[in-house]
């Protein structure tokens, strides 16, 4: 039986109240360009939230498998095994599913859940994406990437106790990356939109590969990398009242910056990108289902 935190109604309701400002707006009037606005946007929020979590140790124990006892006969629960970090995150994306955070279809959690109320009020979202296609995703892909490929490189080696706001950094990190590259939904969405008559040939006959080379833009992508490394450059540097800003690496120890920027280059090149474009090729392939 998997570990459940306890809430009050008080509790339920003060978090509600606090959550439902974590739901994202609505892409009303979906375009080419309010697409590139919301992703030029979230990269703010995504080297914020690595520069947050940068601040602790890596912090291993609170990724050790906490091993509870199922007692005699009875049936094996993957979740028994669960690190601390998961448990935090599964019960942090349950209430934040009762403060309705899920109702957005921006919004994808790592875990399922069945929630048949929200405490939040209710709210129209727009459903701009093709609905046998909406479930696309590759959360699983990003845990792993994070947890296994992200982390190592973001936090230091060292243990200072803070195992719960640890938890809650990584969580941050956790729902902007997974919206971020799942938004490639929405971008693909836009460019069908656009260009229907080549992308229903494309989907009919099921070529993968002709659909990522008609959705990669090579130069896009890299003024997108560069663009996120020099952000974290600004971000990630101590201000002065009387001290310049840098905007170039090469004028800096990267010991000056509160989170590597070649660590944010590399997140959005092997990581962001190329899973943002997996998820865009998933998507069309059931835009016609």
């Amino acid at each position: 039986m998997a570990v459940r935190a306890i809430h009050t109604p008080l509790l339920l309701c003060t978090m509600a109240l606090l959550l439902t400002g974590l739901v994202s707006p609505s892409t009303a009037g979906l375009s080419l360009d309010t697409v590139r606005e919301f992703l030029t946007r979230e990269e703010d929020t995504i080297v914020f939230s690595l520069i947050e979590r940068a601040k602790y140790p890596l912090n291993r124990p609170a990724y050790a498998p906490l091993h509870f006892g199922a007692g005699a006969g009875a049936e094996p629960d993957r979740h028994l095994n669960a690190s601390f970090a998961e448990l935090f995150i599964r019960e942090s994306e349950a209430v934040q599913s009762k403060a309705g955070r899920y109702q957005s279809l921006q919004e994808i959690p790592f875990f399922a859940y069945r929630v048949p109320f929200t405490l939040a009020p209710l709210y129209n979202f727009t459903r701009d994406l093709y609905p046998a296609a909406a479930f696309v995703n590759v959360n699983d892909a990003i845990w792993s990437m994070y947890f296994n490929e992200l982390l190592p490189l973001l936090a230091k080696n060292g243990d200072d106790g803070n195992y719960a706001v640890t938890a809650d950094a990584d969580l941050a990190c956790l729902q902007v990356l997974s919206r971020r590259i799942n938004y490639g939904r929405y971008v693909a969405e836009v460019k069908f939109r656009g260009d229907q008559q080549t992308y229903t040939s494309l989907i009919q006959a099921k070529d993968r590969d002709a659909l990522m080379k008609l959705l990669t833009s090579e130069a896009q992508e890299d003024v997108v990398k560069r663009r996120v490394e020099k952000k974290a450059i600004v971000f990630g540097q101590s201000i002065t009242l009387d001290g310049p800003i840098q905007t170039d690496v090469n004028n800096s120890s990267q010991a000056n910056f509160k989170v590597d920027p070649s660590v944010v280059y590399k997140l959005y090149d092997q990581w962001v990108i190329p899973l943002t474009k997996q998820v865009e090729v998933e998507y069309l392939l059931h835009r016609l289902d």
